[in-house]
C-alpha cells in the first residue's frame, strides 16, 4: 500500500455495518464536544463564531477523508489561537486567510518531500516550551472575559495585555465572575457523574440558562458579535499584496511547523492506544488540503487535536468515518441551531479554555526539565519565554537555533583525538590510568616502528570536531615520517570535517610525512571518496585494522 493512500481507503476494503454504528455514535459525541470548543476558540482567536464552526466542519472532514490516521479528529485547536490572534491584529482578515493557505500549500510540501518522520525529531524542549507558553497565554487572554473587564482595546502582547487588565481591575463584572466560577466547576467536577457526555457543553447549558433566567448583565455571544448566520460561506480568494506575503512567511512556517508537529503528535497518541501506524507524510498532505480549504471558506488554521481524538476512540471510533461523521453532525447543528448560540455568556466560554490551557501546559513535564542537562533547561526556558513576552514565531527559530548550537557542542565534547600508546604489554593498570586521563588510547601487544605515531578519533566527525582535529594535529613531530589515523570510531563525517581532513592532509605533504587510514567506516569512506581524497591518499594507505598496517609499514 502507498504512503500517499488515505487511510479511509484502506479502511472501507473492510468495512461493516458493525463499525459503522461505532464511527457513528463516537463521531456524534464527538461533534458535541467539538461544538463549544470550535466556538470558542473562534471569539479567542479574534474571529467570529462561525468562523471557528466552518474550520472545524470543513477541515475536520478533509482531514478525516484524506488522513493518513485511522482515528485523528481535525479542527482548531489552542496551539494555533496565540498566533491567528496576533496575525488577525496585524493583517486582518486577509492576512489570516491568505497566511493559512500559505501554510497549507508548506505542508503540503513537506508531505510529498517525505518530511514527516524528520519533523519528529524537533527537540522535545522546544516543543514543551512553547506548548506550555501558549498555555500561559490562553490562560491570560481568557481573562478579560472571565472577569467582564471593559476594555476599550485587548492587546495582543503579554506584557502590555497584563498591563491593561491592572489598569481596567476596578471594572470587574461580578455577575461574569460569578458565571465563570459556576462553569469552572462544572468543568473539574462533572466527569466525576459522567464521562459520555463532555463537561463543556453542560458547563455552557447551565450557564446559559442561568444567565436567561436571572437575567443577569453579562456579555454573551450575541451582545458582542450581533446575529449568528448560519448560512454556508461561499469560497473566496484573498487580495493581497506582494509585500504582505513576504510579511506573512514567517507566520505562514510557524502555523505549518505547528500544524505539523500537532498533527503527527496527535496520530503518534492515537496509534499507542489502537495499536495501528499511521501514514505521517499521508496525514501532512491531508492537513495541508484542509487548510487551505479552510482559507479559502473564512476560516482558521486547523490540524489534529489530541483531546477529540482520544474521545473518538474511547467512544468506539475506529476508521476515519468517525471523523467525518463528527464534521457533518456540526454541519447540521450550525445549519439549525446555531441562532441559540447567542445566547451563551462569554465568560462560560473563558472557563472551557482554561480548562483548555490547563490540560496542553505539560507543567509536570515543564517541571521535571529543572533536574535535565542544563542546555535542555536553557533551551526550554528561552522558547517558553519568548513565547509569552514576543511571539510564537520568534520562540520557534530562537529555539530551533539554540538547540541547533547545543547540539554542535555535544558532538564536539563526545568527539576525540588522541595519542595512541603502543608497547609489548609490560604496561601495569596504574600506567594505563594515568595515560588515560593523559588523552592517551592505549594499545597492548603492538609496537610502533621509529618515526611512525598513530591517532585515533573518536566519536562522530562532525564540524563541532573538526577544530579539535586540526589543534590536535597541527604540531606534528618534527623527526616523524608516517602519521596513522584510527578511524574505527568514527560512525560518520561532514563537509567541515572534510575541509579539516583535507588540509591535515597538505600538512602532511608539506612535511613530507606519510598518511595512513586505518579501520575507516562506509560513510567516512563516501566522503573521502566523492571528495577525490581517497585517490590522492592512495587506496594502498588504507588498512582494515592496526595490525596489518603496522606489518606493512614496518
Amino acid at each position: 500500500m502507498s504512503v500517499f493512500t488515505p487511510k479511509l481507503f484502506t479502511t472501507l476494503k473492510s468495512y461493516t455495518k458493525e463499525l459503522f454504528i461505532k464511527d457513528l455514535t463516537a463521531g456524534v459525541i464527538v461533534a458535541i464536544i467539538a461544538l463549544p470548543l470550535s466556538i470558542a476558540l473562534g471569539i479567542a482567536s479574534g474571529v467570529t463564531p462561525e468562523q471557528g464552526l466552518f474550520t472545524a466542519i470543513i477541515a475536520g472532514f478533509l482531514i478525516s477523508m484524506l488522513g493518513g490516521s485511522r482515528v485523528q479528529i481535525g479542527g482548531p485547536t489552542g496551539a494555533f489561537m496565540v498566533i491567528v490572534y496576533g496575525i488577525v491584529m496585524e493583517f486582518g482578515m486577509n492576512g489570516l486567510i491568505t497566511a493559512t493557505l500559505m501554510a497549507g500549500v508548506m505542508m503540503m510540501a513537506m508531505g510529498f518531500l517525505r518530511l514527516g518522520s524528520i519533523i519528529k525529531f524537533i527537540p522535545y524542549p522546544i516543543t514543551t516550551g512553547f506548548t506550555t507558553g501558549i498555555a500561559v497565554t490562553i490562560f491570560t487572554s481568557q481573562i478579560k472575559d472571565f472577569l467582564g473587564l471593559q476594555l476599550e482595546h485587548n492587546p495582543a502582547e503579554f506584557l502590555e495585555k497584563v498591563s491593561v487588565y491592572a489598569e481596567h481591575i476596578d471594572t470587574v463584572n461580578w455577575n461574569s465572575v460569578l458565571i465563570g466560577a459556576l462553569s469552572l466547576a462544572i468543568l473539574i467536577f462533572w466527569p466525576k457523574v459522567s464521562r459520555k457526555v463532555p463537561g463543556s457543553l453542560i458547563a455552557l447549558i447551565v450557564a446559559t440558562v442561568v444567565v436567561q433566567v436571572t437575567g443577569m448583565d453579562v456579555a454573551t455571544i450575541g451582545s458582542t458579535f450581533g446575529e449568528l448566520s448560519s448560512k454556508i460561506p461561499t469560497p473566496q480568494i484573498p487580495t493581497v499584496s506582494l509585500s504582505e506575503m513576504r510579511m506573512l512567511i514567517g507566520p505562514a512556517f510557524t502555523i505549518a511547523i505547528l500544524g505539523s508537529i500537532e498533527s503527527l503528535l496527535s496520530a503518534v497518541v492515537a496509534d499507542g492506544i489502537i495499536g495501528s501506524k499511521h501514514r505521517s507524510n499521508m496525514e501532512l498532505v491531508a492537513q495541508g488540503v484542509a487548510n487551505i480549504a479552510s482559507g479559502l471558506f473564512g476560516g482558521i488554521p486547523a490540524t489534529g487535536a489530541i483531546a477529540r481524538t482520544v474521545a473518538n476512540i474511547k467512544n468506539g471510533g475506529s476508521t476515519p468515518v468517525a471523523g467525518m461523521v463528527h464534521a457533518v453532525v456540526l454541519l447540521l447543528i450550525m445549519l439549525l441551531f446555531m441562532p441559540l448560540a447567542k445566547m451563551i455568556p462569554l465568560a462560560a466560554l473563558a472557563a472551557i479554555l482554561i480548562i483548555v490551557a490547563y490540560n496542553m501546559s505539560d507543567w509536570r513535564e515543564f517541571i521535571e526539565y529543572f533536574h535535565a542537562p542544563k542546555s535542555d533547561l536553557l533551551v526550554l526556558l528561552t522558547t517558553f519565554f519568548i513565547t509569552v513576552i514576543f511571539d510564537l514565531v520568534l520562540a520557534i527559530e530562537i529555539g530551533m537555533v539554540l538547540a541547533a548550537f547545543l547540539f554542535m557542542k555535544r558532538m564536539s565534547d563526545v568527539a576525540e583525538v588522541n595519542s595512541v600508546v603502543l608497547d609489548s604489554g609490560e604496561e601495569t593498570d596504574q600506567d594505563t590510568e594515568s595515560r588515560g586521563k593523559a588523552g592517551l588510547s592505549f594499545r597492548e601487544g603492538l609496537s610502533l616502528p621509529k618515526g611512525v605515531i598513530a591517532y585515533e578519533i573518536s566519536g562522530p566527525f562532525f564540524f563541532g570536531a573538526a577544530d579539535k582535529f586540526l589543534d590536535n594535529l597541527t604540531d606534528l613531530d618534527a623527526h616523524a615520517k608516517a602519521v596513522l589515523l584510527i578511524m574505527t570510531r568514527v560512525p560518520a563525517m561532514d563537509a567541515t570535517a572534510l575541509f579539516a581532513f583535507r588540509s591535515f592532509k597538505q600538512m602532511c605533504n608539506r612535511r613530507k610525512v606519510a598518511l595512513y587510514i586505518i579501520g575507516i567506516n562506509e560513510q567516512p569512506w563516501s566522503v573521502l571518496e566523492k571528495a577525490g581524497v581517497i585517490e590522492k591518499i592512495g587506496a594502498e594507505h588504507f588498512y582494515p585494522n592496526l595490525e596489518m598496517a603496522l606489518k606493512q609499514i614496518g
